[in-house]
């Protein structure tokens, strides 16, 4: 089985660098597909509220039988939810539906900078209870630009841990990524392949021939020698075993700048403008 390697977060806390998303699984199916992905080895899973499935993925570590203290779990606070008395009582609907008294990371899902009259740092502030009251080993955000990094490093004590942002051959986010890095925050990649945009790019399609990859893993695998935690997702066993073989073979230098040239900026992106995104499920 491969060894999945770690990285330190500024807590003091290790986060491994590969992990399994469960977006958009159905909450009948998380169950099953996480069990398949702590079988095959992963011992990250990487939800959130919003995605209605946190009972399956606590249910999946159960069936797999897999001591909790192995698997690192991570969540993220619903965008309904932003007011601090809402996010206590969310934060604890999480554990309920997880059936454990602490998660390893638990993130702002989105800093919603047009909505709550812009304040997202009591939000914040209140995550920090989470960390101090130990339900939550660590916090972070996801989706933060560095405006909105900036205003929590002048208003609240803590740094977050990471910041789970869209990353992608296409949409390399290098200033957010470089931000991340100067600050002690370890970046988290969604959408690692672009929901499936960049498998047939043709350089990425060349460099997984001569490698004797998949595309998928090629981009994966550049997601990691770049420094980033990363979490594919998938219900097929197939695929799900595919994604965790990353670690017998190694990207050139020429290869990693090669995939990173393909960066088109804003007009790579896949999903909304954090600067702009106002979500609230129903």
């Amino acid at each position: 089985m491969s060894t999945v390697p770690t990285i330190k977060l500024n807590d003091g806390a290790s986060i491994p660098q590969l992990g399994f998303g469960v977006f958009q699984i159905d909450p009948d199916d998380t169950a099953n597909a996480v069990k398949t992905a702590l079988d095959i080895g992963y011992r990250h899973i990487d939800t959130a509220e919003m995605y209605q499935n946190e009972a399956g993925v606590g249910q999946g570590i159960r069936d797999a039988g897999v001591d909790r203290a192995d698997v690192f779990v991570t969540s993220k606070l619903n965008n309904g939810f932003h007011e601090p008395d809402d996010a206590r009582r969310a934060f604890d609907e999480t554990l309920a539906k997880l059936q454990f008294d602490y998660v390893d990371l638990f993130l702002i899902h989105w800093p919603l900078p047009t909505l709550y009259d812009g304040d997202f740092v009591s939000t914040w502030r209140t995550l920090e209870e989470f960390k101090r009251d130990g339900r939550a080993r660590s916090i972070g955000v996801s989706n933060f630009q560095i405006a909105h990094l900036e205003r929590l490093a002048n208003e609240t004590e803590t740094v977050p841990a990471v910041n789970q942002i869209e990353v992608h051959p296409y949409f390399t986010n290098d200033e957010v990524r470089a931000y991340g890095q100067q600050h002690g925050i370890v970046t988290e990649a969604w959408s690692p392949i672009a929901q499936g945009k960049v498998l047939d790019d043709p350089v990425i399609v060349k460099i997984a021939e001569a490698a004797g990859k998949s595309p998928a893993q090629v981009v994966l695998r550049w997601h990691v020698q770049r420094g980033d935690v990363v979490f594919p997702k998938s219900v097929t066993r197939k695929r799900i075993e595919e994604n965790f073989a990353l670690f017998d073979f190694e990207l050139s230098g020429a290869d990693v700048s090669a995939l990173t040239a393909l960066d088109k900026g804003e007009a790579g992106r896949t999903g909304p403008n954090p600067d702009e995104f106002d979500y609230i499920p129903d």
